[in-house]
């Protein structure tokens, strides 16, 4: 991917994220403000963040790109850490049917859901799926997002969940925002296996893991841990056998059930624990302890009429909070980074401070990034954005409308709102 020499001088705030881990408890509290400073990208890396005067037509004497951002702030790009960003097919009538009453797992059990968005993507050819994801990476930067993961699970076969992998792969290479892959193969049950998923767990574990694997489609691996979905121990059988071949874990855990999935995720080891809204205070606690990740998704319980994971308790537990979208075809068809923010901060008791740190440094540590995105520090990837107002406190206040006016990924200028600069 290209990478840039750039300076932004001038930047009423240059809010850093500092660190190189994931935050926890009170430390999401701290984003590193510095005022009046200026930041310099060489060969897309950030090298300095001054509040020394700096010369920016010496710089650009030296061909590096200059953005004056005097009364803006500046932040690092935004990682949305857990989506399903390839599918083919919509389910606007099941949003429907959900909007006059009838609830999510009641329309999976009629051969709704996932199950809907498997024949469509089963039914698209990868040239469609590449043109589609293009246009829905490129709604994602519009709103600052620099790095995004990107599941499977709509194959729930070996073809189809290879061509989605393979897709994002693609698009990672032709993109200039990074796509972290993950194996969601046990998804859902299908309906040959509907009444004997030990047998589609086999299946997964014996004959998709192994190509997945070998072919290097995928680097984490995920499972939808959820009553009549799969259960703990079938969710455990397969991450082990996932991590014995050297994937990196993750798992739908306690969204719409107490399983124990939070308690899971605990036991392996694994990077984060998504969801959470039925989450136990043992499983926290555990979570805790073992240093997973907890990735909350507000605009899925919005869009489904849930309660929301108990953020600020996870928070006050210190806990790793991280946010995402879980942008899919069912359950949040929406990639709206402002809309997660007013969630957050007004329905979930996070302050913005914590909600940054959430999007940011966090979200990479959910991605096992957190040493070269998530921040503005000396030595990482320039991925970065410039907000049109002075302060990161205009994102809540300027409700669920976004603030980015220009996102830079790799030291390099993707998109200026202001001049129209495509991506």
């Amino acid at each position: 991917m290209k990478k840039g020499n750039l300076v932004i001088l001038n930047a009423q705030e240059v809010v850093t994220c500092s660190g190189f881990k994931g935050k926890s408890g009170s430390e999401m509290q701290n984003l590193g403000v510095v005022t009046h400073a200026s930041v310099i990208v060489e060969d897309g890396i950030i090298t300095k963040i001054t509040k020394d005067p700096v010369d920016g037509s010496a710089f650009e004497k030296k061909g590096f790109k200059v953005i004056d951002a005097s009364g803006k702030c500046v932040l690092p790009g935004f990682v949305d850490s857990h989506t399903h960003l390839i599918f083919g097919g919509y389910r606007e009538d099941e949003y429907n049917n959900r909007l006059n009453g009838m609830d999510y797992m009641e329309i999976m059990n009629r051969g709704g859901g996932i199950i809907n968005s498997v024949r469509g993507t089963q039914e698209s050819s990868k040239e469609t799926l590449l043109e589609v994801g293009i246009k829905r990476l490129n709604s994602m930067a519009g709103f600052g997002v620099t790095t995004v993961e990107g599941k499977s699970g709509y194959g729930l076969d070996l073809e189809t969940e290879v061509k989605q992998l393979e897709v994002m792969k693609e698009l990672n290479k032709m993109h200039s925002l990074d796509i972290v892959t993950t194996f969601l193969g046990p998804h859902a049950r299908p309906i040959a296996y509907k009444d004997n998923p030990d047998a589609f767990i086999d299946f997964m574990i014996e004959d998709v893991l192994p190509v997945v694997d070998e072919n290097g489609l995928a680097e984490f691996a995920d499972i939808f841990c959820e009553k009549n979905v799969f259960s703990i121990e079938q969710s455990k059988r397969f991450l082990l056998e996932a991590k014995k071949r050297g994937f990196k874990l993750k798992i739908h855990a306690d969204e719409i059930v107490q399983l124990g999935g939070a308690e899971l995720a605990a036991e392996l080891g694994a990077y984060s624990a998504d969801h959470l809204l039925q989450a136990s205070d043992a499983g926290i606690d555990a979570m805790r302890a073992a240093g997973v990740v907890a990735t909350l998704l507000p605009c899925t319980a919005f869009s489904l009429k849930e309660p929301y994971a108990r953020a600020r308790f996870m928070i006050d537990q210190g806990l790793v909070v991280a946010l995402a979208t879980d942008f899919n075809p069912g359950s949040c068809f929406t990639e709206s980074i402002p809309l997660l923010i007013a969630l957050a901060t007004n329905q979930m008791g996070m302050t913005i401070e914590e909600t940054i740190t959430a999007l940011t440094i966090n979200g990479a540590a959910a991605l096992d990034r957190a040493d070269q995105i998530g921040s503005i520090d000396v030595g990482k990837k320039a991925d970065l954005t410039v907000h049109e107002f002075p302060s990161y406190k205009f994102l809540p206040y300027h409700i669920g409308v976004s603030t980015v006016e220009k996102v830079i990924k790799n030291g390099v200028l993707i998109l200026d709102k202001e001049s129209n600069v495509p991506l």
